[in-house]
């Protein structure tokens, strides 16, 4: 596996304080070099955070480019974001294995080398999660890849499903991977082994895919809601549908596609919603898939910081990513 790329330095910001009254993301977060011996405690309980610098599946699959900036623009969002009950009082660390990269338009290397990164954070003693900061949403694929090869879910005869957020199905065949593609490329794979893909989407937009995707959703099995469905529903109702999905699983692997959301609260994606699942529903099914007790892999892609109006994207994502940290961590509900 390629050395990782580390970010140290977007773990700064204000400081009031030494004490966990006073706590911050910059002043918890431990970066690990990743030289032998320089773990901080990796027996210990933690939340480990990676990423992947990615934007060449989102430039295959005719977008906007940009997202490969989206990592740095993440932990810049996560740094200033206090910390309350364990991971305050350092019970639950936070440890940054650093980023992952595609190099050029070698998309599958860098896929590769993300892999390779999820599986190790997968696999570190008393990790109780590892977010994937992206990164174009072919970050899912290196999701899927660390999952699988890590010592959870199917190599320990787990049962896991992946939850996606997102406007868009991903279902897309084509001749080379791209950010349309992972989810098919999840079914044929698991299809080769004799498994059948465990996947569900909340906010899919119905004119941003067409009758050809929806059929094939179909024939895979996948349950889904449209963002208008999430709308009727209501919190409630979007609750109901992640338990319902995560009653019969061992592990659970959200992906959060921030262009589920409505433009004015994520104007930083490729692909901005026009309608959109309203922040507070998407929030919903963040804390129902980290109150579940099975959430073990988080990614959240699609920021593209230079379309990211006073770092509106940066900002929503950050807090979605905190609030299932702090649900998996026990810090509050």
């Amino acid at each position: 596996m390629p050395h990782p790329v580390h970010s140290a330095a977007a773990w700064t910001g204000r400081h009031d304080g030494d004490g966990p009254e006073h706590a911050r993301w910059h002043q918890a977060v431990q970066v690990v070099p990743g030289a032998p011996g320089t773990d901080p405690d990796p027996a210990s309980d933690h939340v480990t955070l990676l990423g992947f610098r990615t934007e060449e599946g989102v430039r295959r699959n005719r977008g906007r480019v940009g997202a490969a900036d989206g990592p740095a623009a993440l932990r810049r969002a996560l740094s200033p974001m206090a910390l309350h009950g364990p991971l305050a009082r350092g019970g639950v660390g936070l440890h940054d294995l650093g980023d992952a990269q595609t190099l050029g338009e070698d998309l599958e290397g860098g896929q590769a080398a993300a892999a390779a990164l999820t599986s190790a954070a997968l696999d570190r003693a008393g990790s109780r999660l590892a977010v994937v900061l992206g990164g174009g949403h072919e970050t899912a694929w290196s999701s899927y890849l660390g999952l699988v090869r890590s010592g959870l879910g199917p190599r320990a005869g787990q049962r896991w499903g992946v939850l996606n957020l997102d406007a868009h199905f991903d279902l897309r065949e084509e001749a080379r991977p791209t950010s349309g593609t992972p989810f098919a490329q999840m079914a044929a794979a698991e299809r080769e082994v004799g498994r059948a893909l465990r996947y569900a989407v909340l906010g899919i937009a119905e004119p941003s895919n067409t009758a050809v995707l929806f059929e094939r959703a179909a024939q895979l099995g996948v349950q889904w809601r449209t963002d208008e469905q999430c709308l009727a529903a209501g919190a409630e109702g979007v609750t109901r549908f992640v338990e319902e999905f995560t009653a019969e699983l061992d592990v659970l692997y959200l992906t959060v596609d921030l262009d589920v959301l409505p433009a004015a609260v994520a104007p930083g994606v490729s692909a901005p919603a026009a309608y959109g699942v309203p922040l507070p529903l998407i929030a919903a099914a963040v804390r129902a898939a980290a109150g579940s007790g099975k959430l073990a892999l988080l990614d959240v892609v699609e920021l593209n910081p230079s379309l990211d109006i006073d770092g509106r994207t940066a900002r929503t994502a950050a807090r979605l990513i905190d609030d299932a940290v702090r649900r998996v961590a026990g810090a509050g509900r």
